[in-house]
């Protein structure tokens, strides 16, 4: 009878104790930052820089997980079937969010009714890297070697579809080129291929290519926006010779839809408290982003104009995965 009476005690005063850490104001444990792709590219860097800036600001951790797969499904999934409660978020790129809609019969998520746009960071253009004993210094270069062996030429990307990948689809349609496409499960063994001479070219995002290109590792031919960047001005733009060859990666923090309206409120609050700090700000900028701020309002109309953009991309390349 004693043991039945001290369990029932015991589950009573555990059952309040759970209800009285369930009634504590969010946040009051760690909070997941999910990057759907490998450690390397630019969502990595920037979940990582900003990370620890937004957990002082949120008052919480804010613990940074790679969950990569599927050209950034798998994660995304994970995210958007999360516990609606604001302690998993999802950090991505336009390439997951935008063109895997486009890309996949069935990405498993919907981009616009399955998040909440919850912050965006910034944006950065794309590079064409070489090694540096390459007989090509420049896109002059790339496109004559390209026309005089058509189909030998080869470039890496992230993957299948991912921006990396488009650009070099865009760029062939562009310059009357055939270049051959070599997808990778990321940036970093991408890179790795052509610092190794494996690949004589790639595309990658200039925060995960800038270290390689500063300390003569990489070579620098051009990059994917439609202006030069100030993190590295000496580099030219593909669009000064085609001005339709544009393409960046924007970086954003979405929440799972049904996040209440308070905690989608109180992080958006954080991260405006996050950007406005100057050594957090330059730290991104360092890394080649363009911290030009989008209001939260207008991200959700940037999304749907990126999802109208890229099917037509998409689709022109005949690029499509189960």
């Amino acid at each position: 009878m004693k043991n039945k009476l001290y369990q029932y005690l015991l589950g009573t005063v555990l059952g309040l104790l759970a209800m009285q850490l369930g009634a504590q104001p969010y946040p009051n444990k760690p909070i997941s930052l999910v990057v759907p792709q490998a450690a390397g590219g630019t969502n990595d860097i920037v979940a990582r820089l900003v990370a620890p800036a937004f957990g002082e600001a949120i008052g919480a951790s804010v613990v940074v997980e790679n969950r990569p797969g599927a050209g950034g499904n798998i994660g995304t999934q994970g995210v958007a079937r999360s516990a609606k409660d604001g302690y998993t978020l999802l950090l991505t790129i336009n390439s997951a969010q935008a063109i895997n809609p486009a890309l996949y019969k069935n990405p498993g998520f919907d981009p616009i009714n399955d998040f909440v746009p919850l912050y965006y960071i910034g944006a950065t253009p794309y590079v064409l890297v070489t090694p540096p004993g390459s007989p090509y210094k420049t896109l002059a270069d790339v496109v004559a070697a390209a026309k005089k062996k058509p189909g030998e030429l080869s470039y890496a990307s992230a993957g299948n579809g991912t921006i990396s990948h488009l650009l070099g689809a865009m760029l062939n349609t562009s310059a009357g080129i055939e270049m051959q496409h070599i997808p990778y499960k990321g940036v970093a063994p991408a890179i790795n291929d052509v610092l190794g001479g494996q690949v004589p070219f790639a595309f990658a995002s200039l925060p995960s290519a800038l270290n390689y290109i500063k300390t003569g590792k990489l070579q620098a031919i051009a990059i994917s926006s439609a202006k030069r960047s100030s993190a590295a001005p000496e580099i030219p733009a593909i669009a000064e010779t085609y001005p339709d060859c544009v393409g960046e990666v924007w970086v954003a923090i979405f929440a799972p839809m049904g996040v209440s309206a308070d905690v989608i409120k109180k992080n958006q609050t954080a991260m405006e408290k996050v950007m406005a700090r100057p050594d957090v700000r330059e730290k991104l900028i360092a890394q080649g982003l363009d911290l030009s701020p989008v209001p939260t309002n207008r991200l959700a109309a940037l999304l749907k104009d990126e999802l109208a953009k890229w099917v037509k991309i998409v689709k022109a390349s005949g690029a499509q995965l189960d």
